[in-house]
């Protein structure tokens, strides 16, 4: 559930479940809320699992696990794959050096498992695993004005800059740790983490102090992450080739082994994906899993589609053949081959690019 549910109640939330986790689904009116984050700024409680990792050797293992480099200095943060032995992604997770521990921020849904598998794998190693989940609450913060907002609010540190670095400060009388984010929503943004008992203050201090910002819920935040061309875990990432999903900074092709890298390393080098994500209108939302056409051949299939306040009209992300021919695109829907064009990503252009756009070379 979300740490602080009867406050989101009170401002007239509805929820749902996303990864076995209970969050806000939308506070009402969700089109007005989404313009209002692109215009200024809003605040969404996120539903991360959480590990906390300590011991000695806690960056080596979790370095040697995962896709990408974890920083050995306080402050800093990455964005990182575990994958399996045939490269498919696993999980997603950011990893920030909080000095004497590293604190990793997982879906919801695959925190618990993460935890066992790898504290069972440690052997000698001086690494402990906790799961942690319940201990922490984070909201983000989003919007052309974000900076803004976490200046007119934070005290005892200035607002951080390099990308998943952070600062600890103060929100009212609440420690907090504020991360410049990877900007998922195409507008500026910050996570602020803080412990579950504080959230409440938090919460509140985020919507009404400072320079006043939205509260926002996942409805929004798919709408956002859609329009800005930000592949996300449950409907993009989950299974796919880190290649297929053109998600380069979530690589480090230098570093040292890990599960999976050969494999990674091998379709890198054949020089192009087997498929790739791309933006489609169409003249009505598909489902997720709506297959793509052209003509009477199948190209690839819809991962997630909206009605979009943005660009006033249906928009949708979708894993296509990478050499599919040349012709007019469809998309099923309602079991009716619906025209659809293809659009780059991302669909709208905010404050901020995503640093998950899709890349390909």
């Amino acid at each position: 559930m979300t740490v602080i549910e009867g406050v989101h109640a009170d401002h007239g939330a509805t929820f749902r479940e996303v990864g076995g986790r209970r969050v806000v689904a939308h506070y009402g009116r969700p089109e007005r809320t989404h313009r209002a984050v692109r215009n200024v700024v809003g605040v969404c409680e996120f539903g991360y699992g959480v590990l906390v990792v300590t011991g000695e050797d806690r960056v080596d293992y979790v370095d040697n696990a995962v896709s990408n480099r974890v920083p050995d200095t306080d402050g800093e943060g990455t964005y990182a794959l575990l994958l399996d032995p045939q490269g498919r992604v696993e999980t997603d997770m950011y990893v920030y050096n909080a000095g004497e521990r590293l604190l990793v921020f997982t879906p919801p849904q695959e925190a618990a498992a993460l935890a066992e598998d790898w504290q069972e794998k440690t052997f000698i190693q001086d690494v402990d695993i906790r799961l942690a989940t319940d201990e922490f609450a984070v909201f983000g913060v989003h919007g052309p004005k974000a900076t803004e907002k976490i200046a007119s609010v934070l005290h005892q540190a200035s607002s951080p800059e390099p990308a998943l670095s952070f600062n600890r400060g103060e929100l009212g009388d609440a420690g907090v740790s504020v991360i410049r984010t990877d900007n998922l929503a195409g507008e500026e943004s910050y996570d602020v983490v803080c412990g579950a008992d504080d959230a409440e203050r938090v919460f509140d201090t985020l919507v009404n102090r400072g320079l006043n910002a939205v509260p926002f819920g996942y409805r929004t935040w798919e709408t956002l992450t859609l329009e800005a061309g930000s592949p996300l875990f449950e409907t993009e990432i989950d299974g796919a080739l880190p290649n297929d999903l053109g998600l380069r900074t979530a690589l480090d092709f230098e570093k040292g082994c890990y599960v999976g890298q050969e494999v990674v390393s091998r379709v890198e080098n054949q020089g192009y994906p087997g498929s790739r994500l791309v933006g489609l209108t169409v003249d009505a939302v598909p489902d997720p899993g709506a297959a793509v056409s052209v003509g009477d051949e199948h190209v690839g299939e819809v991962t997630r589609a909206v009605e979009s306040p943005t660009v006033s009209g249906p928009i949708a992300m979708a894993k296509l053949d990478w050499d599919y021919p040349d012709g007019d695109l469809t998309v099923s829907v309602d079991g009716e081959d619906v025209p659809a064009e293809r659009r780059e990503l991302p669909f709208v252009d905010g404050s901020a690019v995503s640093a998950r756009l899709p890349t390909y070379e």
